[in-house]
Formats: C-alpha cells, structure tokens, sequence
C-alpha cells in the first residue's frame, strides 16, 4: 500500500492521479474534508480507502495497522503563509511529521514529504539546500525550516529512504479548492475570463510593476520528481524542487493573455499587510536534484500555463 497525506488537496491529489496511471490502485488517501470541496479534486481518483487525519493519527500507534505500507508520501499541512497561530501551524506541520517519519524509520518505508521554498525568506542569501541561506519570514516558513532541521541529523544516523521537497511556486490542475492560496496562473486566468484584465501587484523591493520574479513549476513536473524518488530509494536527502528559472509575473500574465488571445494587464498597489513577509524573487539551485540523477527538463511558464489553461478551461 502507499499512503498519501493530504491526498485531496493539490499537489496529493495529482500524486494520487499519477499513481493510478502506474496500475496503482491500492492507495490510503489521507486528509481532512472540513472543506468538502475538495471532493472534486479525487471524484476522479481510484484508492483503497479515505482516512481523516484525526484517526490516521490514532492508527499509526497501533501495532500491525499499517502492514504492508510501502512508502508514505507527506503532502499535508497548514500552507497558508498568512497564518500566524504558531501553536496550531506547528501541531500540523511538525508534529505530525515528526510523528509520521518516525512511524517510517520504524519500518524502514520510504518517507517524501513537502517542505517549502519559503524556507529561504527573502531570498537575499540564496536558495541552496544550506543553512546560510535559510532565514524563515513566517510561520508556516518556520514550521517546514524547522522539520528539515529535524530531519538532517537522521539522515545521518539512518539508512531510511528520506526525501524532503522543498516546492517552488507550484501552478497546475486541482488547485482550485485553495482559494486566495491558489496561483497567480490561476487567478489570472479567471480575471481575463470575467473582466478581460489581469491584475499584477505593482513594483515591490526595487523591482517594477510586474517584474518580481519567481520560480513557478507546474503540477506535473513536482509529480515527476516525487515518483522518480519512489524509483530510486538509494537517494536520499532535501531538495529543491523548482524549473531552476526565475521568471516574472508578467511573463505569467502575458501567458494567460496569450492563451485567451485578449485581455490586458492592469498594476494595483502592493498589499501593507505583505510588506516584509513577502519573496520578490526566488530560482531553485537545482544542482542538488541533477547530483542525485534526475535529469528531466522542466516546463517553462509559457509552456505549462498552456498546458494548464488547456485543462482549466476545457
């Protein structure tokens, strides 16, 4: 059996829709329905059995319950970047991983699981997998920092197979369900359709209207690199899981424009309430990805809103 926490929300459900596509069937999906919405995400999905968070967390301390699990992919959390009730990011974000790596080590079942690029803050320091560069501006940041500092001792003292992703800016098919947190590639694509504008923040940090610049990665290729892991257990450890290209937020709007063959660009103020906890450029150093093997090519924006508005809109 293979397990998948989070199993209803974005980057779960697609892992979910990649597996049945391999013949995999035998899959416990993991989540919690408080927004049944979510529903719509999995309607589609073939699995095992659906288990709330709550009593999978009861389950996973008893004996013999989980036998024959073969790998745990960890895709649940708390991903709002604008929540600030650290006790409760934390119980969802670390202790509940904490617990769940151990149950794994325990068996020796192979554990991935999501961390974040928020973990590099600002960005001025860099985006390597390397403590100087890790400098967390926000509680859900802090939350997948801290994890991965938990995580990098074991890897020393243990054989498991243990791979933490730390996701870029990830757009594609079933984000819908996350409302404000869904991607710009998603919000422009509504705003062209509704009122045949896109709406980009004006210039923030030194940067002009529109041209903050991020690492986006499509839905598909995070996917790829989570079932090239499941193939190849012998690797090990924490990495970047971006296109390795910085590109703007125009570039996304100018790809959604393109895609509907009509609308406009429009610059409204940058939110108070994002200033200092917000990364006006990120580009994953995926040097670490390429040493561990994995040499697939990733889509560019162009490329994959395309592939993206080509689903959303069908």
């Amino acid at each position: 059996m293979i397990v998948v926490t989070g199993g209803a929300g974005f980057i779960g459900s697609n892992l979910i829709r990649a597996l049945n596509q391999r013949g995999e069937r035998n899959i416990l999906l993991v989540d919690h329905l408080a927004n049944g919405r979510k529903m719509h995400n999995i309607a589609d999905l073939d699995i095992a059995d659906y288990m709330d968070k709550a009593e999978f967390l009861e389950k996973i301390g008893v004996a013999h319950f989980f036998d024959g699990v073969r790998a745990v992919f960890h895709q649940g959390a708390c991903s709002a970047t604008t929540e600030w009730d650290g006790q409760y990011v934390m119980m969802n974000n670390y202790d509940y991983s904490k617990r769940l790596l151990h149950w794994c080590i325990a068996r020796n079942v192979a554990f991935m699981y999501a961390s974040s690029a928020s973990v590099y803050g600002d960005g001025k320091h860099g985006f390597r997998v390397d403590r100087s560069c890790e400098h967390p501006i926000n509680m859900y940041a802090y939350s997948k920092f801290q994890f991965d500092q938990y995580v990098r001792p074991l890897l020393a003292r243990t054989r498991s197979p243990i791979v933490g992703f730390r996701y870029f800016n990830v757009y594609g098919p079933r984000e819908q369900h996350k409302g404000s947190m869904s991607s710009t590639a998603f919000h422009f694509n509504r705003q062209v359709i509704e009122r045949k504008t896109a709406k980009l923040f004006e210039g923030c940090d030194g940067m002009a209207n529109g041209e903050q610049k991020r690492d986006f990665v499509h839905v598909d290729d995070v996917v790829d690199v989570n079932l090239w892991f499941l193939d190849h257990p012998e690797q090990r450890g924490i990495y970047n899981v971006g296109t390795g290209r910085a590109e703007t937020f125009n570039d996304v709007a100018q790809a959604v424009i393109d895609w509907h063959k009509d609308g406009t660009i429009e610059y409204i103020p940058f939110p108070e309430h994002l200033k200092g906890a917000y990364q006006s450029y990120t580009q994953a150093d995926i040097g670490g990805l390429r040493e561990a093997g994995y040499t697939r090519d990733f889509l560019t924006v162009k490329q994959g809103v395309e592939r993206y508005l080509d689903w959303l809109n069908a």
